[in-house]
This record gives structure tokens, sequence and C-alpha cells, in this order.
């Protein structure tokens, strides 16, 4: 799913940079000369963690057009275009939201996504290769599904999911650091070289580690988006879509890229953990029995 793919690496992006840029400002109120206090640790720790999610989510939309070459549909220049943006904005009417903004961007294969830091003024987008490669009654459904998660409010949630997690990466971050650096260097008077140096690496781990948490949610809302999409476009068409993502899966993306898609990717083992969709098989099962 691209749209979590940018969403996590602006986060994590904007997590790193400010650690390091306060670190070079010498802006650290949690530290003294006898150790952290927690206290300030811990809010300056949310402070940063919820304001990085949160500028993320309203970088979100910029990010998504510049990164992914999103051309907004201002003024429908086809009949498909046309169709797209009467489309959406019958869905968003029906959902209750604001008209997204509708754009699409180049890429042979199906996929599509949904951002935005305000329901009522959200970015829908589709690939050329969805619109080509797929029926219209299985393109409507995979609009429904991508106006349900600007509906249920899902980047928001997301955001402050992320914020929680931002704040544990950078909290216990620098709780390693200092128990790095006090118990294996014997520092025992400030926070020597080792702080800063394990300091980074604890949190890039532990923000790669978080990812986890995210993604579960992540797969968790795919099934309230599928079902919002059969609703919006019917059940059968909605199945339809995902069977037709289904069937160009195993060519669609490569695999470092195919948890980010629409259709998610597939994964054994620990893999499962960090893939952002439930496998197909299991969300087409779940409509056919509501």
């Amino acid at each position: 799913m691209k749209r979590i793919l940018l969403f996590l690496v602006t986060n994590f992006a904007i997590l790193i940079v400010a650690s390091i840029t306060l670190r070079l400002l010498g802006f650290e109120p949690w530290l003294d000369q006898q150790g952290i206090n927690f206290n300030s640790l811990l809010v300056f720790g949310a402070l940063i963690g919820f304001g990085g999610a949160f500028v993320s989510l309203a970088m979100s939309k910029w990010t998504a057009k510049k990164m992914m070459g999103v051309k907004v549909i201002e003024q429908p220049r086809t009949p498909t275009e046309t169709w797209l943006v009467e489309t959406v904005r019958r869905q968003a009417q029906l959902a209750g939201i604001g008209m997204p903004e509708v754009g699409f961007f180049d890429s042979p294969e199906p996929n599509a996504f949904a951002t935005g830091a305000n329901k009522n003024n959200a970015l829908v987008a589709v690939s050329s290769g969805l619109v080509n490669r797929m029926s219209r009654e299985e393109v409507e459904a995979v609009l429904g599904h991508e106006v349900s998660h600007v509906a249920n409010g899902d980047m928001v949630t997301l955001t402050l999911i992320q914020g929680v997690v931002n704040t544990f990466v950078f909290v216990f971050s620098r709780v390693i650091g200092s128990v790095v650096d006090k118990v294996v260097f014997g520092n025992r008077e400030g926070h020597g070289p080792a702080f800063w140096i394990t300091t980074i690496v604890a949190e890039l781990v532990l923000a790669f580690l978080a990812t986890m948490i995210v993604m579960w949610f992540s797969r968790q809302r795919e099934f309230r988006a599928d079902s919002g999409g059969a609703n919006l476009a019917g059940r059968h068409n909605m199945i339809g879509a995902l069977e037709a993502l289904k069937r160009s899966q195993p060519h669609a993306l490569p695999d470092q890229m195919a948890a980010f898609g629409i259709a998610g990717g597939l994964g054994q083992g620990l893999k499962k953990l960090f893939l952002s969709h439930p496998p197909l098989d299991e969300r087409i099962a779940a409509l056919r029995n509501q």
C-alpha cells in the first residue's frame, strides 16, 4: 500500500532528522550529569513523536503527488477521466465526505491509494494500469475501497498510532543508549559518544520493529475498506476486483515493494508481520461470508 510506505518514510525521516538536529544544537532537556530525567524525556518524546506523525499527515497529499507523480484531474479531458471523477463524486456523497481530489499516475500495474489529513480534503489516485487492465465495475469497486479508507478516517487513526510508536522509539532508544554508555563503556559522568551512536542505531532498529504495529493496524482496516467498497460498488464487484488483483499479483510488483501495493504482498513466517494487507484469499472469503 503506497500511502503507508509514503507515510512511514516521511514520518521516520522526520524523527531521525529531528533527533540529529537536537543533538547538533545541544538541546536535550532530558539529560543531566546524573543521567536521564525520565519525566522530561517522556514529555519531550511525546512532543517529537506526535509532532512528527502529524507533520507526516499534513504532508501526505503533497508527498504522494511528488513521489508518485500524481496528476490531479482539474478538468476532465477524456471520457475515462470524466467517469473517474463522477464515480468518486457519487461515492463520496454516499459515504458522507467532501469531494476528494482525483488523480492518476503512470504505472503499468493495477494500483490505487487514498491519502490526506482531512476526510473532506483527501486525494484518491489510480494507476494507468488499473484503468487499462480492469473492467469499469472492478475499478469502481477499487475506488469505493479507497473512498471508504477516507470515510473511515484511517489516515488520522494511523497518525495517532504512529505518534504512540514514535514516542516509544524516541524514549527507549535513549534509555538503551544510556544503559550501553554507562554499563558497557563505564561512563559515569555525562554522556559520551557511545550514548549518541547507540541511540541512533537503536532508533533505527526500534523504528523498523515498530513498523509491525503499524502494519497490523493496516491489515485490520483493509477488511473494513473492502466492506465499504462492497457497500458503495456492490459486493460482487468488490470480490471481482480482488480476484483481478490476485490474478495480477504474482508479477505485479517486485518483492520488496509488494507489501505496499493495493493488493498487498505474499509472505510467509516473520515476513507476514510486515505486510500491509491480509492475503487476498482471506479478504475475498471475508466478503463472501458477509
